[in-house]
């Protein structure tokens, strides 16, 4: 719903400049009640560029929020956008520096009654609680949603010390939009200076975050978990199981000591209001009435409410694409749960049984087990989601539980303890627990990695002693879900998970001591309080800035091409692709872009990871284009990294610069 009536009037500055310690300045849209009142402000503070980026969206979120009594700003980080100076990397100490400086800046202004809060989705829940952790004095609240307290563990980059798909793809998407030029209108003259220094320091960031492998000190810095107890401020922490960051939100109920609350809902990485899998709630309403008791001493209730509040999923048949999953609002008043019992199963044959029995299986997986895998940060959009798993059962070892003779739910991470052997010095191991119809069809349910040379540590890696066991554990992502019965339990596990993991340099046969393993499911009993939560409301928003989508379609659409003769899978993901124009500023940008991944089936060597991004942009001074492709390949010692950016303006070829780095691989 698009609300336009609201307690407050609204005044809106479209742009204003806020001066940092050193004189850079960052670029800030308000939003305030009119008139001359001080209120608390609601800061999101980002670098996806506030006046022709994320222009739209701002306007439904900020405006409302706005209309409800706050303050709100929306700033672009130093280095991006219509801010000053230059942005190296993610979520850096000068970014958090930044972050302090700027909301001691706010709580010194007229309009502010010196509390301030931090919202954001993903890049804007990573720094609220970075910058939390700093401890400026004004700073009283933050609402994270999409975000991860560990950078190594749980973003883009590693997964169980596995490199993911999505490093690189993630840094050709920042280099794609990092060197977009500012606009004159807000600049003067000073806008192609600006322009120029951003130029000069576009650099694929992939190449910092390959050249760390392992959990050392670059990914500790800016991850919360390394101290929970230096954020003291309250933190609403949400998420949804469809998007890769949720295991975030039941860590940090568990490892904070300041008042925290946490909701994770069946959506994708997107705000709870608005959203591709339903059902959507009423988000910004709960956003008010978690600022009204914090910031304004309201009796709201929220406190009051279950510590974590989930949506229980019910069993589906697996799709691609799910625009609304069923189930019901659970919650659990404390995290940990003493109600939530650990059920074990055992590997017993090919079945998982209830007590253990000796034994062993091997497996020594395809290059192409993975191509059923979906995507791992997940957006909602088409074909997203994992199809049938049976294709990857194929090439896996695959445990199934008697048909349930009730319905089972679970909440919380299901682990798999492995005794296992590899003939190889590096290897890993994907692990899958699936919900298996009586009809046979396969629906995953979570997933785990794990690089098996982290097996002491992702700080500590090293090579395997071929043959000789180890025990890991495999943690798989947070889940709430309700087996339904009739339904068995599936447990797959496969020695490759291709393209989400990159292949050890060698396939790997890995020998399981079936009789030592144990899977841990987290049973949740009923809790009959659940059928009386407060239900949410109806999502609103205010209405967004005018804006023209025009038709566009992704150059490389979705899809998994096999070669039969030569064995060379291709898997393609359409990225960013768009072409809309906001009329109230008369700009238009159009993207298109796409990740593909490559490999020959028997050869892990040739596994091959490429980006391409076209992204113009049009304004009465001009047409400016920025052209990126970057490409990755590897041999048994090297990542081999080649990267090229394009920029003209109205056609002519203004910069060019190219990148080829070799980058040892650490155990990977």
């Amino acid at each position: 719903m698009i609300r336009t009536d609201f307690p407050y009037p609204v005044e809106v500055t479209g742009n204003l400049f806020i001066p940092l310690p050193d004189g850079t300045r960052l670029a800030a849209k308000l939003w305030r009640p009119a008139g001359q009142g001080a209120h608390p402000v609601i800061l999101e503070y980002l670098p996806y560029r506030k006046h022709d980026g994320t222009r739209g969206r701002d306007q439904g979120m900020h405006m409302y929020l706005a209309g409800h009594g706050y303050a709100c700003l929306r700033v672009d980080i130093r280095g991006t956008g219509e801010s000053e100076g230059v942005l190296h990397d993610e979520y850096s100490p000068q970014e958090q520096e930044d972050g302090c400086d700027l909301i001691a800046w706010i709580a010194q202004q007229a309009w502010c009654d010196g509390q301030v809060a931090m919202i954001g989705i993903s890049w804007g829940g990573f720094n609220g609680l970075q910058i939390a952790a700093r401890q400026p004095p004004a700073l009283k609240t933050v609402i994270a949603v999409g975000f991860t307290d560990d950078r190594y563990a749980t973003d883009v980059h590693y997964i169980g010390g596995c490199l993911s798909k999505d490093n690189m793809d993630w840094s050709g998407t920042m280099v794609a939009g990092m060197d977009l030029p500012p606009d004159p209108a807000l600049h003067g003259d000073r806008w192609r200076e600006i322009w120029q220094q951003r130029i000069e320091a576009n650099r694929p960031w992939g190449l910092t975050w390959l050249a760390h492998q392992r959990r050392d000190d670059y990914w500790r810095q800016g991850s919360v978990c390394e101290d929970f107890s230096a954020i003291k401020i309250p933190v609403y922490a949400v998420s949804g199981w469809a998007d890769n960051y949720s295991e975030a939100v039941p860590r940090l109920l568990a490892g904070m000591t300041a008042p925290c609350r946490g909701l994770v809902g069946p959506w994708a990485h997107s705000f709870p209001q608005d959203v591709t899998v339903g059902p959507a709630i009423g988000w910004l309403q709960e956003v008010i009435r978690w600022c009204d008791h914090w910031l304004k001493g309201g009796d709201t209730g929220i406190m009051d409410e279950p510590k974590l509040r989930v949506w229980m999923q019910d069993s589906v048949p697996p799709k691609t694409c799910y625009d609304h999953r069923p189930g019901r609002w659970v919650g659990e008043s404390e995290w940990p749960s003493a109600r939530i019992t650990p059920r074990r199963y055992f590997l017993a044959g090919r079945s998982l049984a209830s007590e253990p029995q000796p034994g062993t299986a091997q497996i020594r997986s395809p290059l192409w087990v993975g191509i059923a895998a979906g995507e791992v940060g997940r957006y909602g959009a088409d074909a997203d989601w994992p199809p049938d798993q049976r294709e990857d059962d194929g090439g896996s070892l695959v445990w199934l539980s008697e048909p349930l003779t009730e319905r089972l739910e679970i909440l919380g991470a299901p682990r798999l303890t492995l005794r296992v052997a590899s003939d190889k010095p590096l290897a890993l191991v994907a692990v899958r627990l699936n919900d298996v119809a009586p009809d046979g069809a396969s629906t995953r349910v979570t997933l785990g990695l794990m690089n098996l040379t982290h097996w002491q540590g992702h700080d500590r890696p090293q090579a395997l002693a071929p043959g000789e066991p180890i025990t890991v554990e495999v943690e798989l992502d947070d889940i709430a879900h309700a087996f339904a019965p009739g339904h068995r339990i599936g447990l797959a596990l496969s020695s490759s998970y291709w393209p989400i993991a990159w292949p050890s340099p060698e396939l790997a046969v890995l020998t399981i001591d079936t009789g030592a393993a144990t899977l841990t499911l987290p049973v949740r009993p009923p809790r009959p309080e659940d059928a009386t939560l407060r239900p949410f409301d109806p999502p609103e928003s205010a209405p967004e800035v005018p804006m023209v989508d025009y038709p566009v379609a992704a150059t490389s659409p979705r899809r998994i091409t096999r070669d039969l003769l030569s064995g060379r899978i291709t898997v393609d993901f359409p990225r960013w692709t768009y072409d809309h124009e906001f009329t109230d500023i008369g700009i238009r940008q159009a993207s298109d872009g796409f990740a593909r991944h490559t490999i020959t089936e028997g050869q892990p060597l040739s596994a091959e990871m490429s980006t391409h991004y076209r992204v113009t942009q049009t304004r009465a001074d001009g047409t400016f284009t920025h052209e990126s492709t970057s490409r990755m390949t590897c041999d048994h010692e090297n990542f081999h990294v080649q990267a090229e950016i394009i920029l003209t303006e109205n056609g002519a070829e203004i910069f060019r610069r190219t990148w080829q780095e070799a980058i040892p691989r650490d155990h990977i």
